[in-house]
């Protein structure tokens, strides 16, 4: 069985590849590529699988869920240009696949547990856009 939760956050970014110059990150991201950036509000969806509790009903405590987004997702990443303000945008293209597996690393290691397990991070840059993540192959 899955469970997702879904949070919101509003953030900018500059679509630019270190290892790229000026000209190259213009020619593969366009006006994403504007150095002052631009803004979204992203949507995150974070699913667990696992059984539901034969005493609680729950897979996992949705509450707990929330909390675990709020500190790693939310709070270090709304209203923040991400470029500045979020490591490992500093050096690391804020693509929506690069913010997936992120957050993925931010989560996880809350979120795991004998019983349960992170399946997938989906980070919506846009209504009609989104990328999802099922973690590093084994």
């Amino acid at each position: 069985m899955l469970i997702t939760r879904r949070v919101e956050f509003s953030a900018s970014h500059v679509c630019h590849s270190p290892g790229l110059d000026d000209r190259e990150n213009r020619a593969l991201y366009g006006e994403s590529a504007n150095p002052h950036g631009h803004g979204h509000n992203f949507a995150v969806e974070v699913s667990l699988e696992g059984r539901p509790d034969p005493v609680t009903g729950m897979v996992f405590d949705l509450k707990r869920i929330k909390e675990v987004l709020h500190r790693e997702v939310v709070g270090p990443m709304d209203h923040r240009f991400l470029n500045y303000e979020v490591p490992p945008f500093d050096h690391v293209a804020p693509t929506p696949e690069n913010l997936a597996i992120e957050i993925w690393k931010r989560v996880a290691p809350h979120l795991n547990s004998p019983a349960v397990r992170l399946h997938s991070v989906r980070v919506y840059e846009t209504e009609d856009l989104y990328v999802e993540y099922f973690g590093e192959e084994p």
